[in-house]
């Protein structure tokens, strides 16, 4: 009887041991999420999944003054667009021809603005550095900083680079956009008044240093599968 219950403990203790080693390569192959990925579930990335619809009007007040604006309906799953200008158009993203390309333009323009955190993620082919502390353009806070960089291939704007602040919650806070990666800053703008929507959250106001001009959102609806 003895040799037996030898023999069990010792198959029960290689048992663990397998288990313990298969848990611990199982840990290992898991890698680490990179800040863009960080950034992008504080943002509510992990509902983007579920999101079958989203409206969205894009806005620019200047001294009081708001200008024209377009709205738009975009559903994730399918790619069509519905843009609501002077005109309104519908296409889809697959299929872009020259009557689509200014609404496309815009459109991407636009979705931007609205979903940079998630484009950090969805824009593979651009380079993001790695985070250092710097100074916010605007409010001047001591903030987390990346730079995300497009190719000068490809797409409408090629080249551009975003300075992207977030705080420790990597939220985003601020950003400064630099057209073909110059030195230079082209535009900075905050990112406040945040909202959730279904998950999503979204600032719905980005204004310049003197308060007198603010890029904004109406009419945002998430709608969820």
């Amino acid at each position: 009887m003895k040799p037996f219950i030898f023999s069990l403990s010792l198959f029960l203790m290689l048992t663990s041991c397998n288990t313990a080693e298969k848990k611990s390569i199982k840990e290992e192959t898991i890698a680490p999420l990179t800040v863009a990925e960080k950034i992008a579930n504080a943002h509510g990335f992990e509902n983007w999944k579920n999101v079958r619809r989203i409206d969205f009007g894009f806005n620019v007040e200047v001294n009081g003054q708001k200008g024209k604006g377009r709205h738009w309906t975009w559903h994730p799953k399918t790619n069509e667009v519905t843009m609501i200008s002077n005109d309104t158009i519908t296409y889809n993203r697959r299929k872009i021809d020259n009557t689509a390309m200014g609404a496309d333009r815009g459109f991407v323009n636009d979705k931007f603005w609205l979903l940079i955190p998630f484009q950090l993620v969805w824009d593979s082919s651009a380079t993001i550095t790695e985070p250092k502390k710097a100074e916010s353009p605007i409010h001047k806070e001591t903030l987390d900083m990346i730079t995300i960089t497009y190719s000068n291939k490809g797409g409408y704007t090629p080249g551009d680079a975003y300075d992207i602040y977030y705080d420790q919650n990597y939220m985003i806070k601020e950003w400064s956009f630099r057209q073909g990666n110059s030195a230079e800053t082209s535009l900075s703008n905050t990112f406040e008044n945040y909202q959730d929507f279904n998950g999503i959250k979204i600032a719905l106001d980005h204004k310049k240093d003197n308060g007198n001009w603010n890029l904004f959102f109406s009419d945002v609806e998430v709608t969820l599968k």
